[in-house]
């Protein structure tokens, strides 16, 4: 049986968590052996695809991809400024990679974007978009137990084509860690050309513009600097940016790149100058 990373707005609720599991324990054919992990996104679509996608990173790198099912469901219902029948959110979709690994969840906002260059094949699993308010137990507790098993040849899929993902273009917030560093979606390529090491760049985030320092590494500059350097996520070679201050968190200054910007969100834009 496949393991299965859960990845959703919810996730931060225990009980939440807990009624998806029983529900999948419940499906699936040998509930002794279920591996479920959760991991707490927010309602930002782009914070979700960037978990996604460091998580399919790190299966690839380090894992089984062909032994892990990937569920998310963050769906802010952003389509529609009306009320809407049956609680009715964001198709769902069932996407396997190029590595084997397969996907499932609402294709809303920018969820998929970000993993869209290994997306081998793109299939609509037909009503799950609707008919619960709580459709993560409800319903796509079970379709995580399909494919779990191995049962997703058994299952009446649809196939669309890949372009059902949107593009993800521009750069954003894409996490901000417990230390309060703000990963982002710009890239250590989308970097040359444009600066050197040393060089100071004005970044704007939650309207708040302030001049950082690009180097090597977080600890590349001194203590109290704000910096922008290739982080620990995203692709070896070619790392996402992170934004943040050293800190030695002896003192009474403690404020990090999360504090510099007053506190941003995942999904806020990025603009350098």
């Amino acid at each position: 049986m496949k393991k299965l990373i859960v990845i959703s707005d919810w996730a931060s609720d225990s009980l939440t968590c807990q009624e998806v599991r029983s529900a999948v324990e419940g499906f699936v054919k040998d509930p002794s052996c279920v591996n479920i992990s959760f991991v707490a996104s927010t309602p930002a679509t782009i914070h979700t695809s960037f978990i996604i996608s460091q998580i399919v990173q790190t299966e690839s790198r380090y894992g089984q991809p062909l032994e892990t099912v990937i569920f998310q469901n963050t769906d802010p219902r952003v389509q529609t400024e009306e009320g809407v029948e049956q609680a009715k959110g964001a198709e769902f979709v069932i996407i396997r990679l190029s590595n084997g690994m397969y996907l499932c969840g609402p294709n809303a906002g920018y969820d998929f974007s970000m993993i869209k260059d290994q997306v081998s094949e793109v299939f609509i699993y037909p009503g799950a978009d609707k008919g619960s308010q709580f459709r993560s137990r409800d319903l796509y507790a079970k379709i995580s137990a399909y494919l779990m098993d191995g049962l997703e040849d058994d299952m009446e899929l649809e196939e669309v084509s890949v372009d059902t993902i949107p593009t993800l273009q521009g750069f954003y917030v894409g996490h901000i860690d417990n230390f309060g560093n703000i990963k982002t979606t710009l890239s250590h390529e989308d970097m040359k050309g444009k600066c050197e090491i040393g060089d100071e760049v004005a970044v704007t985030i939650n309207g708040h513009t302030k001049k950082v320092k690009y180097v090597s590494n977080l600890f590349g500059g001194t203590p109290g600097e704000l910096v922008i350097y290739p982080g620990s996520s995203g692709k070896p070679g070619n790392n996402w940016m992170e934004i943040t201050v050293w800190r030695h968190f002896t003192g009474t200054e403690v404020s990090t790149g999360l504090q510099a910007f007053e506190n941003p969100r995942p999904g806020m834009k990025i603009e350098l100058k």
